[in-house]
């Protein structure tokens, strides 16, 4: 038998049940948002072809990779080509980083524009970086599409890296190194100047507190001139 009181109730329950899900909706949203965030910083060192260093207006730092690109490491052809590239495009501009959370080496993971151009993009198109597939989550469906259709163009025309037949990506490069030997630190190996992100402190591969600043605090250069530039001093028990 239908029950009046029920239906006179049911209005109320679809606001409660409309409330719910809107509540749902703007956590997920509010979430989404905490999880990315916006950067503006002015380009103060170099790391390499897809990771380079800024400083906003609060004079916070930041390393940032380039999210969706790999390119070639130093020691392989074209590393130093990459480089220049990223410092022709961006050195002492301000840029844009769109990221997410930092990764295990506390770099932020982020699209990098400068003046609405996609930075990571055009290194793909210059052949002088591969599309990262396997860690290229916080790219847009249209990113994604756009780098993968600019590694094609650029492995087509051969340009860059893709001018060598065969062209050993940098992530099979360091696989075949590790197994090489279960000790290999590839950071130490190609020479990398650590810094200490809390006291401004940067440390070199034959330094004794090399390998005891914290992975969170740790920010990468190349050599002690990008150190220098970024503001880093050298640490006094250095030799």
């Amino acid at each position: 038998m239908f029950n009046l009181a029920n239906k006179t109730n049911m209005p109320a329950m679809k606001k409660q049940i409309l409330a719910f899900f809107f509540a749902v909706i703007t956590t997920t949203l509010s979430v989404q948002a905490q999880q990315r965030q916006t950067i503006a910083g002015k380009v103060v060192a170099i790391v390499d072809g897809d990771t380079l260093t800024v400083i906003d207006g609060a004079k916070q730092q930041y390393e940032v990779r380039i999210d969706g690109i790999y390119a070639p490491e130093m020691e392989q052809a074209f590393g130093d080509r990459a480089k220049k590239s990223l410092y022709d495009l961006v050195y002492g501009k301000t840029v844009t980083i769109t990221g997410s959370k930092p990764d295990r080496r506390g770099r932020l993971i982020g699209k990098v524009t400068l003046r609405d151009k996609d930075i990571g993009l055009i290194q793909i198109e210059r052949g002088l970086a591969w599309y990262f597939r396997k860690y290229a989550n916080g790219l847009s469906r249209e990113d994604a599409q756009r780098y993968e259709l600019a590694e094609d163009g650029a492995r087509t025309k051969q340009r860059g890296l893709w001018a060598s037949p065969g062209p050993i990506p940098p992530w099979e490069l360091r696989a075949a190194q590790r197994g090489q030997s279960a000790e290999w630190d590839l950071e130490a190996a190609s020479g990398e100047i650590i810094g200490n992100r809390n006291d401004n402190i940067y440390h070199r591969p034959n330094c004794p507190d090399y390998s005891k600043v914290s992975e969170s605090a740790r920010v990468y250069f190349k050599t002690e001139q990008e150190a220098i530039a970024a503001g880093y001093k050298k640490a006094r028990n250095c030799p």
